[in-house]
C-alpha cells in the first residue's frame, strides 16, 4: 500500500487501521455473495466513499491508503468465489467502472476512455484500476449483486429486481455498509407459475 497521504489530514484520532478497513471490507463482500448466491463467472458492483470510510463525508477526505485497502480486502474474495468485480467510479467520471478487460470484450461492453484519479473517480476506483492487471474502464453493467461502501448508490449498475440484503457486517470503518442482490421478474399475474 501506498505511504503517501494524497487526502490531507486524518479526518479524526479514531480512525479505523487500514488492517480493519480490509478485513471488514472482504467479510462484508463474502457475506453479499454468500447471501445472495452469486455464481462463478457473475458479476458483483462495489461502490466505496473512502471519505465515508475515514468518518468523513463521501467526496471530501478521500484516502488513497484506504481505497487500497477496501480492494485489497476484496479482491482475494471474488477471485476466490471465481466471480468478477466492477468497482464504480464517482459521479465525476459519470460512475464509470472498472473491470476486467477480458469480462469487458467477453460481454461487449463499450469501453471508454478515462482513467480514474482520487478526486475523479475515487480512490476504491482509482486502486482497483492499479491493481487489475488488464483494466478497462466501462459506462455501465448490469451486475447480479452489489455492495456500497458509504452510501455511494450503486444500485443503477445491479439487474432488476433488486431485494435489499442485510448483512452481518454494518459498517466498514465509519462507513455504513448496503448490499443488494437481484432476482428474475415474476411476470404474468395471477394464473402463472413461478420458478427461482
Amino acid at each position: 500500500m501506498s505511504s503517501n497521504h494524497e487526502s490531507g489530514p486524518v479526518v479524526s484520532s479514531s480512525e479505523p487501521s487500514l488492517a480493519e478497513v480490509s478485513r471488514h471490507a472482504g467479510e462484508a463482500m463474502r457475506e453479499l455473495l454468500d447471501l445472495a448466491s452469486v455464481p462463478a463467472g457473475g458479476l458483483v458492483v462495489l461502490g466505496c466513499s473512502s471519505s465515508e470510510v475515514r468518518g468523513g463525508r463521501i467526496g471530501k477526505d478521500g484516502s488513497t491508503e484506504v481505497g487500497e485497502a477496501v480492494i485489497a480486502g476484496i479482491r482475494p474474495v471474488v477471485a476466490e468465489k471465481g466471480v468478477y468485480l466492477a468497482v464504480q467510479g464517482c459521479e465525476h467520471i459519470n460512475r464509470a467502472l472498472v473491470v476486467d478487460r477480458e469480462y469487458a470484450q467477453r460481454e461487449r461492453l463499450e469501453i471508454v476512455g478515462v482513467v480514474p484519479a482520487l478526486t475523479a473517480g475515487g480512490a476504491a476506483c482509482r486502486a482497483a484500476f492499479v491493481q487489475n492487471e488488464d483494466p478497462v474502464m466501462v459506462e455501465h453493467v448490469v451486475a447480479d449483486a452489489g455492495l456500497d461502501i458509504g452510501d455511494t448508490e450503486v444500485g443503477m449498475h445491479v439487474r432488476f429486481v433488486q431485494v435489499p440484503l442485510r448483512l452481518p457486517t454494518r459498517e466498514v470503518g465509519a462507513a455504513r455498509v448496503t448490499a443488494l442482490r437481484s432476482r428474475p421478474k415474476l411476470i404474468g399475474g395471477e394464473r402463472a407459475t413461478y420458478r427461482l
